[in-house]
């Protein structure tokens, strides 16, 4: 069966797949990109960018639509626990650089896989890959719908398929169960009274999780806990998973109760698990990964769309810098991967410190005790956790953003 042949062959057309779709398309490259799903649809995802992603908005052409769209400014952070309610600004979103935004990945999504389409990207939707052959210097990647099969032919792939599904660089399968595992769950509600631009973080037994005024006058919430908490949370709530975490984060936190008092569920509660942060392999013998396939962070700090899109620029200003007629996989590989640790690897550290503290109540106190006297810390959590370095610097176009120089703090 002969196989079309393209420059590189994207694999997930989440955020990070789209934006590597968008940006190597409009570099002239003969891009394809493979989702398994339809879209628009939505995901177990805390929606917010944060102000860091403005610049690479505006690079990518998308920065009005996405603001038409998205929720309000968010310019505080919080802490919702027990009878604590506490606020404070949240940094990088001063009037110049702009504050951060929440919007449903149903939205997001399709805004950026429909900008790397008409930048010329070939989309397979919804085809599944279902095998990769290496032939020569080249990848062979499988493809199968309902409609039937077909072959791709690629130098390079590029995984942005996530967190669960299997990869040639990471096999979520083979990881143990443990009663650490988290599992998250993500709800959007009419009618709260979350106060306008706060993005509070929740803290209760077993669990942390957010809210945020996301598009479409929704607040959404979104809750990790651990596996032995859900099961313990099953026998006092014996209903739906997602709707007992989210009473449990209400009988847990007066705020989140007050928040959501008058509140309607729309649509059903999504869930996703086991959460996997951490750091994994960037690339291996011409197979680039970007997004969560190349790693993720807690999502206390609620970096995930943000890691993922950046990831994919800086990956791509690899790539095409070192588009000749004989590029040197390997040393592009090993130079992404020294960028991804470069600019990721303190995020990563951050939250898993935030989140130990979250999840271990024997640390409570202390925490609480120093944000009532000091709330600005929690400005200073949010500014280690990647709040304030933009990424690309910001006024670039496209072109100037794919060929600046990595962009150092």
């Amino acid at each position: 069966m002969s196989a079309t042949a393209y420059d590189a062959v994207i694999l997930g057309a989440g955020p990070a797949g789209a934006t590597a779709a968008l940006l190597l398309a409009r570099a002239g490259w003969h891009v394809a990109i493979v989702e398994q799903s339809r879209f628009p649809r939505r995901k177990v995802c805390g929606e917010f960018l944060s102000a860091t992603t403005w610049p690479l908005l505006h690079a990518l052409g998308v920065a009005d639509a996405y603001r038409a769209m998205a929720g309000p400014a968010v310019r505080r952070t919080g802490l919702y626990e027990a009878d604590t309610d506490i606020a404070a600004p949240l940094p990088g979103s001063n009037d110049t650089t702009g504050a951060g935004r929440a919007l449903g990945r149903e939205h997001l999504d399709t805004l950026l896989l429909s900008a790397a389409v008409a930048a010329g990207a070939h989309c397979f939707q919804p085809w599944r890959a279902v095998a990769l052959e290496r032939v020569d210097e080249d990848w062979r990647c499988a493809l199968a719908s309902q409609d039937g099969t077909q072959t791709l032919c690629a130098r390079r792939i590029i995984l942005a398929t996530g967190s669960w599904q299997r990869s040639p660089l990471f096999d979520p399968s083979a990881m143990p169960h443990r009663d650490a595992d988290l599992f998250g769950f993500k709800a959007h509600f009419t009618n709260s009274t979350l106060p306008d631009g706060l993005m509070p973080l929740l803290v209760f037994p077993g669990g942390y999780g957010g809210m945020v005024h996301s598009d479409s006058g929704r607040v959404s919430i979104s809750l990790c806990i651990r596996r032995d908490a859900l099961r313990g949370l099953r026998v006092t709530y014996p209903g739906h998973a997602g709707e007992a975490v989210i009473a449990h984060a209400m009988q847990s936190c007066r705020a989140v109760a007050r928040a959501l008092a008058q509140a309607e569920l729309q649509g059903r509660v999504l869930s996703a698990g086991p959460i996997r942060p951490g750091f994994r392999a960037c690339y291996r013998d011409g197979i680039f990964a970007i997004g969560n396939s190349a790693g993720e962070a807690h999502p206390i700090i609620a970096e995930g769309i943000g890691m993922a899109m950046q990831s994919a620029w800086l990956l791509c200003r690899r790539l095409i810098a070192e588009s000749g007629a004989a590029p040197d996989m390997a040393a592009i590989g090993a130079a992404y991967r020294r960028d991804w640790h470069r600019h990721f690897a303190l995020r990563i550290h951050t939250a898993a410190v935030l989140a130990n503290l979250a999840l271990r109540p024997s640390l409570h106190g202390l925490p609480r005790l120093l944000l009532r006297r000091a709330p600005r810390l929690l400005s200073l959590c949010a500014r280690l956790s990647g709040k304030v370095h933009h990424l690309p610097p910001s006024g670039l176009s496209i072109a100037e953003a794919v060929h600046s120089a990595p962009f150092t703090k």
